[in-house]
């Protein structure tokens, strides 16, 4: 998802927008034959993610996207708080361990202390592109893994990158040396408008074409499209994969492995990419996943990828860094795989089996995609074994509503065995990226007694 946005518009924006109510409609939602989906808590703006603390109480990560003011909300038997507030945006994920919060926003892991104070453990990360650095999950040996986002959908900085005039340096970076192929990409020179064109090349910023055949980069330790490692302190922070357009979401098993979501390239920029997948990966370290040549395992230049009314993706990488794994899972062009969990309550559910948000596809002004594709707003369920993918959740007319699943954004079982999902404020019809604040809610399924 991303999330690069034009914050001072956001903001007017935001202030502009009247208080609206949400009509939810837990009818409007279809769910097994067994269960029962009902409206944990509304009136929230952005949430993003969620954890249960060693209490039960419910810590939200409100992504500030509504509202301008990210947010970290404690629910409780006491009601509902503020816990802390004013962060980068946007936050895109929060996790909890022995009384800490970690809280990643733009370019920033915080932690907050049991007394309530704060700690920015890791900055600086490259988070100024489309996409972020995201939530951070702590290992059985105390250490903690994240991923970092790229900063172009495809490789290429171009017209549908918005961030490029506050940034006009900001490019890729590779998480290992490579050799380029001499690919470079035309479009209007936005930065200069006296010239006609710019020439870009690919791992380089806006107008910087490659010069020569095989040109070297050098890879670096804060990559795009990377995990990273570091110290609970966030000291020793190490590259440990990269390859991965946008791993948002990672968490371990009750096998100690690392499973990975990551959203696939779009049909956008100077370097569109139909049908790419999202993916659920096995982490493996020092692995490069295959961003930005494949995509489900499978090289760009299949005809498959190639846009109806475009040119056929032309490899950026002259030799791999190496054979890319194979996903776990793969999901539909346009899901927008974010957070997930696993249901280890044999009660509710198979155990181990990942139950996943699926935000849908984002509409973006560079392309024709439609924000009301058949596909993403549900919850799927995943068998972890096989990799087989089953609709769990998901609204009686097939697309976003209003009143039912909008824009899940999260997944994660209570200390009660039901399953809660974080759903993000609608999105206004004229402005399709502009969410209402007031419009966040978290719903609840539970098994019942048929």
């Amino acid at each position: 998802m991303n999330f690069a946005t034009n914050n001072y518009l956001q903001k007017l924006y935001a202030q502009q927008v009247p208080y609206i109510q949400r009509k939810l409609d837990p009818n409007r939602i279809s769910v097994p034959i067994g269960y029962q989906i009902e409206i944990f808590a509304q009136g929230l703006n952005a949430p993003i993610g969620m954890v249960f603390t060693e209490k039960g109480d419910m810590l939200i990560a409100d992504s500030g996207l509504a509202t301008m003011n990210p947010q970290v909300i404690r629910i409780s038997n006491e009601g509902m708080e503020v816990v802390a507030e004013g962060f980068n945006i946007p936050l895109t994920g929060i996790n909890y361990k022995n009384g800490y919060i970690y809280v990643s926003h733009k370019g920033v892991v915080t932690v907050i202390n049991p007394n309530g104070t704060r700690q920015d453990i890791i900055k600086g990360l490259p988070s100024f592109g489309d996409f972020s650095n995201n939530r951070v999950e702590v290992s059985n040996n105390e250490k903690i893994y994240f991923g970092q986002g790229t900063a172009t959908n495809s490789g290429v900085v171009g017209l549908d990158n918005n961030w490029i005039f506050d940034h006009p340096y900001f490019h890729d970076y590779p998480g290992s040396y490579i050799i380029l192929n001499q690919a470079n990409f035309e479009t209007k020179n936005v930065m200069i408008p006296a010239m006609e064109s710019a020439i870009t090349g690919s791992f380089s910023p806006f107008g910087v074409p490659n010069i020569q055949q095989y040109e070297v980069r050098r890879g670096t330790r804060l990559a795009s499209g990377s995990v990273l490692r570091a110290n609970l302190d966030g000291s020793n922070i190490e590259l440990v994969a990269w390859g991965l357009r946008n791993p948002f979401c990672m968490k371990f098993d009750n096998s100690d492995r690392l499973i990975i979501s990551n959203q696939g390239m779009d049909t956008r920029g100077s370097r569109p990419i139909a049908n790419a997948l999202d993916e659920l990966f096995l982490f493996k370290t020092g692995a490069w996943y295959g961003w930005p040549d494949y995509s489900g395992g499978e090289p760009v230049t299949m005809p498959r990828f190639t846009p109806i009314r475009g040119r056929k993706p032309e490899l950026l990488l002259e030799t791999i860094p190496s054979a890319p794994p194979a996903p776990t899972a793969v999901f539909p062009t346009g899901s927008t795989i974010m957070g997930f969990d696993f249901n280890e309550t044999p009660d509710f559910g198979p155990i181990g089996d990942i139950y996943i948000a699926c935000f849908g596809r984002v509409q973006y002004e560079e392309s024709n995609e439609y924000i009301h594709s058949g596909v993403g707003h549900r919850i799927m369920r995943v068998n972890i074994v096989s990799g087989e993918i089953s609709t769990f959740a998901i609204n009686k007319s097939g697309f976003p509503e209003e009143s039912g699943l909008s824009r899940p954004t999260d997944v994660v079982f209570g200390p009660d065995g039901a399953m809660y999902i974080s759903d993000m404020a609608i999105a206004d019809i004229e402005r399709p990226n502009m969410y209402l604040s007031n419009t966040g809610v978290i719903w609840r399924i539970r098994k019942i007694a048929l």
